[in-house]
């Protein structure tokens, strides 16, 4: 009996792809349209939790810029905002011929910029120190130390600081009397004002703006640290040449943002220190819109003002990333 020839196996069919068959197209054949709703179905938990923040911001930031239409406006409450009639740059003409205004400027700059150069370091100085603890149980110590009075009302801090300083029973004052001394007016004489505001707004910050530069330090490469420690550097040389520069950028990005706010300075500590008797170094943009808008009924020239302050304060801070792009490298956009 003779036995078959072995029969090859036959070769793979070749699978001509079915019309029906869905076919994945390249992303850079996808119009932008079709990007978005691919980039949308992947990522739409993202996109829902970004609703309300930005209802927030389209509410309370973006809808209030049409009501400075009002600073070019001779503004009637019965009128309303686009009935009234238009003044053109009479408001503007009122706030510069204000014989205040330049005082409050110059109000406004000097404690603007004595917070910012007391305040920008320090944060900077207690995060690489608190880097450079090696007992854990003193570092977390120190951290909740300094980190809780930002969590302080305003009022509260004011309160406080009255107590402190109040020309007769005050705590400061009972101190100078057991010594037979007499004590100083902190809070009548304007000499003591900024001071008081700028170094209790230090105590209060400090420790919160601490936080994100010791975020920033905890994203340094530790072989940088290793290097470093092969060549035999100092602890003070790791600093400035590892610890400093990794945290560079974001001193810059703090930076910038502070300058940025420079005529934004806080309205409510500054009305709440002020008194008929420091009002020559007290009275800022801020509270002079206050009084202006709110109690004289000034809307329109309040509203130049306001709008005068916030352009100066664009101004700022585009100049002030274009400076820091160009010596360091670094800046908001």
């Amino acid at each position: 009996m003779t036995s078959a020839p072995p029969v090859s196996p036959a070769p793979p069919a070749t699978r001509f792809p079915d019309a029906a068959t869905p076919r994945r197209v390249p992303r850079n054949r996808l119009t932008l349209r079709q990007r978005w709703r691919v980039a949308f179905r992947r990522h739409w938990q993202l996109y829902l939790l970004t609703i309300l923040p930005l209802a927030y911001f389209v509410i309370f930031k973006y809808v209030p810029i049409s009501n400075a239409i009002i600073a070019f406006k001779d503004y009637s409450p019965v009128l309303g905002v686009w009935g009234s009639p238009w003044s053109g740059w009479s408001n503007f003409a009122n706030m510069i011929q204000n014989p205040v205004f330049p005082t409050l400027v110059q109000n406004t700059l000097i404690l603007s910029g004595y917070a910012i150069l007391a305040s920008f370091p320090i944060p900077l100085i207690l995060a690489l120190a608190l880097n450079e603890v090696r007992h854990r149980w003193f570092q977390k110590t120190v951290q909740m130390v300094t980190y809780a009075p930002y969590f302080i009302s305003t009022v509260v801090v004011v309160s406080m600081l009255i107590l402190i300083m109040a020309p007769r029973l005050g705590i400061l004052s009972q101190v100078f009397g057991f010594f037979g001394v007499p004590a100083p007016d902190f809070l009548g004489d304007p000499d003591y004002f900024r001071h008081i505001y700028v170094w209790s707004d230090v105590w209060q910050t400090a420790g919160y703006s601490a936080v994100i530069y010791m975020a920033a330090l905890s994203g340094i490469d530790p072989s940088l640290y290793e290097a470093a420690k092969v060549d035999g550097a100092s602890r003070l040389r790791k600093i400035w040449h590892v610890d400093i520069p990794g945290i560079m950028p974001t001193a810059m990005i703090v930076l910038i943002l502070s300058v940025g706010n420079i005529m934004s300075i806080g309205f409510e500590k500054v009305f709440l220190l002020q008194n008929p008797l420091n009002l020559g170094q007290s009275e800022i943009i801020a509270t002079y819109v206050y009084k202006l808008g709110i109690l004289n009924a000034d809307f329109g020239t309040a509203t130049a003002v306001g709008l005068f302050n916030s352009v100066i304060n664009l101004v700022l801070l585009l100049i002030v990333n274009w400076v820091a792009k160009r010596i360091s490298g670094s800046g908001l956009w």
